[in-house]
């Protein structure tokens, strides 16, 4: 009897261990399938992104007005941001990337310091056009060797494992095709030399050190930053997030975060730092649809946002529109005071209202407490100084930095010649004019009371 039982038990067992070995092997199989798509969706976006940022690149060159270069530039700087991220997503441990990635994270850098400038007071120069036509050729080189690479997958149904599984076995892998043509693309941009990039690149490694200093609290873990951007971009649950570290190409640790949300056909991408978990930046990237919002409704979506992540006081400075995405700059406001130091970028979808981009260093690295001390002559006193001939729509007290990186209390003028629309910053200690700008196709924002 005792045997029986024991033999049954046995047979309970084996009949046990077999329906668990089953559920695990088939839970490792959608792993392993889930892997695989992940890997081919990052790669196939990357070649889409890459062509992008050629044709993008390319359109540049034919460019002559700051209207068209700007927003070129900003998107130029959006794709390569995105490609970076991709590359990251890419079981490519083994093989060396790095002047590609070095490559790509330079060109973000340029096209953002290029775009955010004032192409109308400081025009590109000769030698940043010999730059851009430097840029697009190596952009080409890149986005070829890609597509040979992409091309040689989709011929012979090559699977990402397979090759991640051959670069783990050995640190030279045998005659293949794809880690060829990706050494091929690497090796195509090492003679990129680093003075053809001019001296936007300088402003740029200032600023991420800077960055660095300003930038405190306790360091969070991955699973805190994971938390964090859920609740940045109000995601549910069951949404995956990936975080992972950052190359080496900044200075301050940071995490990087990946969000894919399959249910709204959208990725996110962001940069948290470690140091106090704060999201640094972010896009969405997605298809946009047909404009169905005006800019003032993107303007409240963009204030709702920063109100409810946790940047009080902020009050809209600039506004844009470009296609079907609504630009938006906020300036922090201490009392009555424009502190144009501490901004936040917004970019908002004109089709349903959501933050499609996010960029926040200014604030990070320049929000703090301050004394503004009180102006010293008044504001008619400060009008006096103006061009007789500019009518006054609209005037602020303003903090600005000056050309030596000093902040200056000022009086803020928005005002018009003929038609042209100003604004002129006039120091509130001596009235002296500090700053005159032309804002040829912005909108100002009027607030009469």
């Amino acid at each position: 009897m005792l045997r029986n039982i024991i033999i049954g038990l046995l047979g309970v067992a084996v009949v046990g261990l077999g329906y668990w070995g089953f559920q695990e092997q088939g839970q490792k199989q959608t792993l392993m399938i889930t892997a695989e798509n992940n890997y081919q969706r990052a790669f196939h976006e990357l070649a889409f992104h890459l062509d992008q940022i050629e044709d993008q690149l390319g359109s540049t060159l034919a460019m002559n007005t700051r209207r068209q270069l700007t927003p070129a530039l900003a998107e130029v700087w959006r794709v390569t941001s995105l490609a970076q991220e991709e590359i990251g997503q890419l079981p490519l441990n083994s093989i060396d990337l790095g002047q590609t990635e070095e490559f790509l994270y330079k060109l973000g850098r340029f096209s953002y310091q290029t775009s955010i400038r004032d192409l109308e007071k400081e025009p590109l120069t000769d030698k940043e056009y010999d730059t851009l036509t430097h840029l697009y050729q190596h952009s080409k080189d890149i986005r070829s060797e890609l597509r040979k690479s992409q091309a040689e997958m989709l011929a012979n149904r090559h699977q990402w494992l397979d090759l991640e599984k051959e670069l783990e076995a050995s640190q030279e892998p045998g005659d293949n095709t794809i880690v060829n043509n990706l050494e091929v693309m690497n090796k195509s941009v090492q003679g990129f030399s680093e003075t053809e990039w001019g001296a936007g690149l300088a402003a740029i490694d200032d600023l991420n050190g800077e960055l660095k200093k300003a930038l405190t609290g306790k360091e969070i873990s991955k699973q805190e930053a994971e938390k964090i951007a859920r609740q940045y971009l109000e995601m549910s649950p069951d949404v995956p997030v990936h975080v992972s570290d950052t190359g080496d190409g900044l200075e301050y640790p940071a995490y990087t975060i990946v969000i894919d949300d399959p249910e709204h056909e959208t990725n996110y991408y962001m940069d948290m730092s470690v140091k106090g978990g704060e999201p640094i930046w972010f896009l969405q990237d997605r298809q946009i649809e047909e404009q169905r919002l005006s800019l003032n409704e993107a303007v409240e979506k963009g204030k709702a946002f920063l109100k409810r992540t946790g940047k009080e006081g902020m009050q809209l400075i600039d506004s844009k529109q470009y296609d079907s995405i609504g630009m938006l700059e906020f300036a922090y406001v201490e009392g009555n005071v424009r502190v144009y130091p501490d901004t936040v970028t917004l970019e908002v979808a004109l089709d349903d209202g959501d933050i499609l981009g996010y960029e926040a260093k200014d604030y990070l690295l320049n929000h703090k407490e301050r004394n503004i001390p009180e102006p010293a002559i008044t504001k008619a006193e400060a009008e006096e100084r103006l061009n007789p001939r500019l009518e006054v729509m609209e005037s602020h007290v303003a903090l600005i930095e000056n050309e030596l990186k000093d902040e200056v209390l000022c009086y803020e003028f928005f005002g018009v010649i003929d038609q042209d629309t100003y604004r002129i910053f006039i120091n509130a200690e001596d009235g002296q004019e500090e700053k005159v700008e032309r804002l040829d196709g912005t909108e100002p924002v009027y607030q009469f009371s």
